[in-house]
C-alpha cells in the first residue's frame, strides 16, 4: 500500500516538521548552503536535531548556519568542507566524522552542464558527482548509520529520471553522443535506483532509505542553463525574464517538504526502499515520459538495483 498523507504540493517544511522532536539526533545535508538543501536542515534544526552541512563553498556554509542559528534561537549546526566530485574530500569528511548519524539527506547536485565534463577519474560529472559522489559518502557513513540503530538515508533524485534509465552499456558517455538532460537523466535514474539498492542491502543494518522527487525550484541548481533552456522549463516569462517563482514550481520551503518528511516524519519510520513526490508515496508507471509524474519502472527493478550496487562498488574501488 502506498504511504499517503495529508500533505501535498504547497506543504512547506515548517509545516511537516511541526510537532516533530528530533532532540539528540544528528544529521548530514549535503548541499546545506542554499536552496532546498539550507531548507531542509533549518527544518531539522528547529525540531532539535544538530545538523552538519556538508558544502564545497565553507564561506557560504557558514552564512548559512549564522541565518540557521538566528531562526532557530541558537540552533545546534555546524559547517563542514564536502566536495562530491573529489574522492578525497569525500574520504576525508567521512573518516573525521565521529559518533552515530541518524539522518543522510543526500541532497547535492549538478544539473545538465552544457559540455561533456569528466571527474579525474573519468566519469561523467553528473553521474560521477550526483551518484558515484553520495554513493561514496553512503559507503564511507555506513558504519556511522549503522551504529544510529534506526537511521535513514533521504536521496534527492528528480522527476527528470522519467527521460532515461541507466544506460549500463555506456554509462560514461564513450561512444554515444553527450546531451546535457540525457546524461542529468541518467544521474538521477542512478540515485533512484541505488536508494532502491541501498534499501535492500541495508535493512538488516537499521537503515531506511528512500528517495524524492521535491518539484520544481528555482535554485543555483539551474545556473547551467541557457536562455532557451530557462523558457523551455517554463523559467522564464514572455519578454525572458526570469522568474523567482515559475507557474507550478515551488518555493524552496515547499521543495524542501518531501525531503524534511522522509527525514523525520514518524509517518514513515521503517519505510524503505520507496519513492515520494509531494509528501506523498509515488506509484510506478509503465509509461514514463518527460514532464510526467511517478516512479518510472526502470527505476523500481531490484535486478537492475543490485546491477547498479555492483557497478557502483567496482567504480568506486570496493569490490563487487
Amino acid at each position: 500500500m502506498l504511504v499517503s498523507t495529508a500533505f501535498g504540493p504547497t506543504t512547506t517544511a515548517a509545516e511537516v516538521i511541526d510537532g516533530v522532536d528530533l532532540t539528540g539526533k544528528r544529521a548530514v545535508v549535503t548541499g546545506g548552503a542554499s536552496g532546498i538543501g539550507f531548507e531542509t536542515a533549518l527544518a531539522l534544526v528547529s525540531a532539535g536535531a544538530a545538523v552538519t552541512l556538508a558544502v564545497r563553498n565553507p564561506e557560504a556554509g557558514e552564512a548559512a548556519a549564522d541565518t540557521i542559528r538566528l531562526a532557530t534561537n541558537a540552533g545546534a549546526v555546524r559547517v563542514a568542507y564536502l566536495d562530491l566530485s573529489d574522492r578525497a574530500s569525500i574520504s576525508d569528511f567521512a573518516s573525521s566524522w565521529s559518533g552515530p548519524l541518524d539522518i543522510l539527506v543526500t541532497n547535492a547536485g549538478i544539473m545538465a552542464l552544457p559540455e561533456l565534463t569528466r571527474t579525474p577519474e573519468g566519469w561523467e560529472a553528473q553521474f560521477g558527482t550526483n551518484h558515484l559522489g553520495h554513493a561514496a559518502l553512503m559507503f564511507g557513513l555506513h558504519s556511522a548509520l549503522k551504529a544510529a540503530g534506526h537511521s535513514r538515508i533521504v536521496v534527492v533524485s528528480s522527476s527528470a529520471h522519467l527521460m532515461a534509465p541507466v544506460d549500463f552499456d555506456d554509462i560514461q558517455f564513450t561512444s554515444r553522443p553527450y546531451e546535457a538532460w540525457a546524461a542529468y537523466a541518467q544521474s538521477k535514474s542512478a540515485v533512484t535506483l541505488f536508494a532502491l539498492a541501498a534499501a535492500d542491502q541495508w535493512a538488516d543494518d537499521g537503515i531506511t532509505v528512500n528517495a524524492l522527487h521535491p518539484g520544481g525550484i528555482m535554485t543555483n541548481l539551474q545556473r547551467h542553463l541557457d536562455d532557451a533552456a530557462l523558457a523551455f522549463v517554463g523559467a522564464t516569462d514572455a519578454d525572458g525574464n526570469t522568474l523567482a517563482v515559475p507557474p507550478g514550481w515551488k518555493t524552496p520551503a515547499q521543495g524542501a517538504a518531501t525531503s524534511v518528511f522522509l527525514a523525520a516524519s514518524p509517518l514513515v519510520e521503517g519505510i524503505t526502499g520507496r519513492y515520494f513526490e509531494d509528501v506523498n508515496e509515488s506509484p510506478v508507471t509503465d509509461t514514463p515520459m518527460a514532464g510526467g509524474t511517478g516512479l518510472a519502472y526502470w527505476a523500481a527493478d531490484h535486478d537492475a538495483a543490485l546491477r547498479l550496487w555492483n557497478v557502483t562498488r567496482e567504480l568506486l574501488g570496493l569490490g563487487e
